[in-house]
């Protein structure tokens, strides 16, 4: 492989924001939608393609079918930014996505024919013999548009899409709003002047921010934790549904000090697993629809995922992103203890029902070629 940006390539990143940012503070602003999938760089060099992933681990033995599309799609020598994602047709499905990672190439190549995956280009790197890094991003972006247009389907039907963008503020203020009920996860701004830098947090992003109501229901030990210094690792949320103690995720960013502090508060509240409302699933070995704590999956071999069960008597607030599915998409923010809240009252019914939005409408924004 010959091009002007080789990989190793580490993604340039991006800081968070409480709301969107007003353009004329930056020097003006790009928006676009925030994907949720995999970051990935694409490298093509006539029939060497290689996909790399946000830590520069290469993603390419994962992908074929992306492979053969950039050979089909693509320009033949150019280095693309982007997301990988799986969708339903009108959702994107992160579980899925991950589910991709999978170690036999027979496996490999079938789910690449049951659940393909599709790129959504948002930068473009290289092309031909140029390196397009310390270009602005409103030269990069007219490039990605000149280099896409004369290859994508005029369809849109992919699987190699190109991002929509707006210097509309309000627009993308829009997007942000209806955009999630597509799966998508916020949006992001990235200053038209700006030049590509790699590993670098230049560009600005604005998620979803929401609190919930739970139930501590257990806690895993952290890795450093030893006898003489237990420390606390993650807390095990849950949420009642239908008179059963749904697992919803876990809360883990806690100081030191914090991690010792809460293992000695939890434990007037530890109990034995058959007492437990998970107690049932105690013996379970294999994944399972609602990841309930304490099963395997791909994911997590060889990891001790067994967890101390406690008494479901103590209510949370968290802060959180979106769900995916029934479970928080992320790690869940500790906000603070809630004495007041009674735990059979936090149920599902508290959180916010995201409206539908078709996937296809934020993908076809993105299909017409322009800049």
């Amino acid at each position: 492989m010959d091009l002007p940006v080789l990989p190793p390539v580490s993604p340039m990143l991006a800081k968070s924001v409480s709301g969107i940012p007003d353009p004329d503070q930056h020097g003006g602003l790009s928006f676009e939608p925030k994907w949720d999938g995999f970051r990935c760089l694409v490298f093509r060099d006539g029939d060497e393609v290689e996909l790399t992933s946000r830590n520069t681990k290469p993603l390419t033995r994962y992908f074929p079918e992306i492979v053969a599309a950039a050979r089909e799609q693509l320009p033949p020598r150019c280095v693309l930014d982007g997301e990988l994602f799986v969708s339903d047709g009108s959702r994107l499905q992160f579980e899925v996505l991950q589910e991709r990672i999978h170690p036999a190439a027979s496996r490999v190549r079938l789910l690449s024919q049951e659940t393909p995956a599709s790129y959504v280009a948002f930068d473009l790197l290289a092309e031909g013999d140029t390196s397009l890094l310390d270009r602005p991003f409103a030269e990069r972006r007219a490039a990605l548009v000149a280099a896409l247009g004369g290859t994508l389907p005029a369809s849109g039907a992919g699987p190699f899409h190109l991002t929509r963008t707006t210097t509309d503020p309000e627009e993308a203020r829009r997007w942000f709003e209806q955009f999630e009920g597509a799966g998508l996860d916020g949006v992001v701004a990235k200053p038209l002047g700006a030049v590509y830098t790699p590993g670098g947090r230049t560009m600005l992003k604005i998620k979803h921010a929401r609190t919930a109501d739970v139930v501590v229901a257990g806690y895993r030990e952290h890795k450093d934790s030893t006898p003489e210094r237990p420390l606390l690792g993650s807390l095990l949320l849950g949420l009642w549904s239908e008179g059963r103690l749904q697992h919803i995720g876990v809360s883990a960013s806690f100081t030191a000090a914090r991690r010792a502090e809460l293992i000695a508060e939890l434990q007037p509240l530890v109990c034995p697993i058959e007492e437990h409302p998970w107690g049932a699933w105690a013996d379970w070995a294999i994944a399972n629809p609602d990841r309930v704590p304490g099963t395997q999956s791909r994911w997590s071999q060889g990891k001790d995922l067994s967890f101390v069960p406690l008494r479901p008597e103590r209510v949370l607030e968290v802060g959180y992103d979106h769900m995916e599915g029934r479970r928080f998409r992320h790690t869940a923010q500790f906000k603070r203890w809630r004495p007041d809240r009674d735990p059979e009252s936090c149920g599902y019914d508290q959180l916010e029902e995201v409206v539908t939005y078709d996937l296809a409408d934020v993908l076809g924004g993105g299909s017409s070629v322009r800049p």
